[in-house]
């Protein structure tokens, strides 16, 4: 087996050829892993400047990535139309002493020169080092870490929680401060990017503002458009170091493709099958620069999102996919009292197979705590004080039917520990999960925790004006927060805190972290309490 398969690089089994081409094909496309590759590369510029990164963790091991840009924004990003050969190395110690396990990966044009290797072999339950060579050139270092046994007792696990961080409307300064907080891994819930053009003004409330910085170039639409906003997104040196500090496991939302997609439709009334060309090449860029597994490579404009990530015996972490497979928002996405097609019978949310999926590890799972780790709200809060219910219809208040058959499950089987990751609104919120929220039961089905932006609504408030009606109207949200940051959890066996980390500003350097409200639910108690 050729070193490139042991990795996980992709390749088609003779079988497979024999099967789609015939025979002569396979004699054509017969696997030489050097023929057309630059050998010996020396690159002008450094070829690792978009960074590297780890994910997707598993007991014996987890993805390694990098792409090779040397000049990130260029349209051939200074590359060859060359597979590109480099060496990885995985070591159990800072310093490279003690080689766990090293080998060779092709860069290949076909994916933008970035590698995902699938490292495997390794210890259960323990931190690694790795890093990249191509030619005469070096990779910074990067620290990653094997999840436990499957079912091994495990006591604490402590993680991150980040995502919103538009490139234009703030600095990642967060993410500096995330990659000192000593984390286990990173739950990215979406929105790495943004597609919108680069303006030299932009409209907020308080009107017109310029941008902290500006994207490159107009709306992006083809690969070459998304590959130039991952590069400028990941030159960032403050995210590198995040990334750097610990495995992400990672979901899109809308704005890695176009804001408030839902299958086959957009927000502009694009034709499916046009938007489909565009999604093809959104997904594409966006598995080029993520560390996901090979079962993610998308597949024309689909993608294989939706998966689970165990921590022994203590943490069943379910991350979803709630844009791909979602029937369209109702009432044209426009907030209005009491939308009539929110109760639609036939909506969907993740997809019958998906929502099958999750009802099986959720209700199989021997986990003590379980978590849906995806992108909208799940609490269904009124947000206007006008008569009826104004949901965000974005979110899985828009979607009562799905919502209904999500947390009746979890009621009826009677899982218990179950806690929502989210993300979206560029607020930090914390609440109970109800079938109504706005008639909460005695006892919680769940608790939704949901994290702020790293940059989105730039440097934010305390708390908006119009959040005093919604906290004094919706029963089960228990706190708010406007300001930019992260979350980080800490999940032992006894409870499940959450520390809202706030900067003061990220409107220029210098920005600093603090905690805001640090809350937790006691194992067998879905009731918030302050920490």
């Amino acid at each position: 087996m050729t070193d490139d398969l042991r990795t996980g690089r992709l390749a088609l089994s003779r079988r497979t050829m024999l099967r789609s081409f015939g025979a002569a094909a396979v004699a054509a496309m017969a696997y030489r892993p050097w023929a057309a590759a630059w050998a010996d590369p020396i690159f002008a510029r450094y070829p690792f400047q978009l960074g590297i990164a780890a994910g997707d963790p598993a007991p014996d091991g987890f993805v390694i990535w990098t792409r090779l840009a040397p000049e990130p924004l260029a349209a051939d990003h200074g590359m060859p139309a060359l597979a590109v050969p480099l060496t990885w190395e995985v070591a159990e110690d800072e310093n490279f002493r003690t080689i766990a396990q090293t080998g060779t990966a092709l860069a290949r044009p076909e994916l933008g020169h970035a590698v995902h290797v699938e490292v495997g072999g390794l210890k259960p339950g323990r931190p690694y080092w790795y890093r990249f060579v191509a030619g005469r050139e070096r990779s910074a270092a990067g620290r990653a870490s094997t999840t436990p046994a499957i079912g091994a007792r495990l006591d604490h696990v402590r993680f991150a929680v980040a995502g919103c961080q538009h490139y234009e409307q703030g600095l990642f300064t967060a993410h500096r401060h995330l990659s000192r907080e000593q984390i286990d891994f990173v739950f990215c819930y979406g929105d790495y990017i943004y597609e919108g053009r680069g303006d030299r003004l932009r409209q907020t409330r308080d009107g017109p503002v310029t941008p902290v910085r500006r994207h490159e170039g107009s709306e992006i639409y083809s690969i070459i458009d998304y590959r130039r906003r991952y590069a400028q997104y990941k030159m960032d040196p403050d995210l590198q170091a995040a990334h750097a500090a610990a495995p992400w496991m990672v979901v899109y939302d809308d704005h890695e493709i176009d804001n408030n997609w839902a299958d086959e439709l957009d927000q502009d009334g694009t034709p499916p099958p046009i938007f489909k060309l565009r999604r093809q090449m959104a997904l594409q860029a966006y598995y080029e620069h993520m560390p996901l597994r090979a079962a993610s490579l998308p597949i024309g404009p689909a993608m294989q999102l939706y998966r689970q990530i165990r921590f022994g015996d203590l943490l069943d972490v379910n991350l979803l996919d709630t844009r791909q497979y979602r029937t369209d928002q109702p009432c044209g996405d426009r907030w209005s009292p009491d939308c009539p097609g929110a109760t639609r019978a036939d909506a969907q949310m993740l997809g019958a197979q998906q929502e099958a999926w999750l009802a099986d590890r959720i209700g199989a799972s021997k986990a003590l705590w379980k978590t849906l780790a995806q992108q909208v709200m799940v609490m269904d809060l009124d947000r206007n004080p006008d008569p009826g219910a104004t949901y965000n219809l974005d979110s899985w208040g828009g979607y009562r039917a799905p919502r209904a058959r999500l947390l009746s499950g979890i009621q009826d089987r009677r899982i218990d520990n179950v806690v929502v990751l989210t993300g979206d609104e560029h607020q930090n919120y914390a609440g109970e999960l109800h079938l109504d929220g706005r008639s909460p039961k005695p006892r919680a089905i769940a608790t939704e925790f949901v994290a702020t932006s790293i940059t989105s609504g730039g440097d934010g408030m305390d708390q908006r004006p119009e959040m005093k009606w919604i906290i004094g109207n919706n029963p089960q949200l228990k706190f708010n927060n406007s300001q930019r940051g992260y979350l980080l959890c800490d999940v032992t066996r006894e409870r499940w805190q959450t520390d809202f980390r706030v900067l003061d500003q990220v409107s220029g350097p210098g920005g600093q972290v603090s905690t805001r409200m640090k809350l937790a639910v006691a194992a067998g108690d879905p009731k918030l309490v302050s920490a």
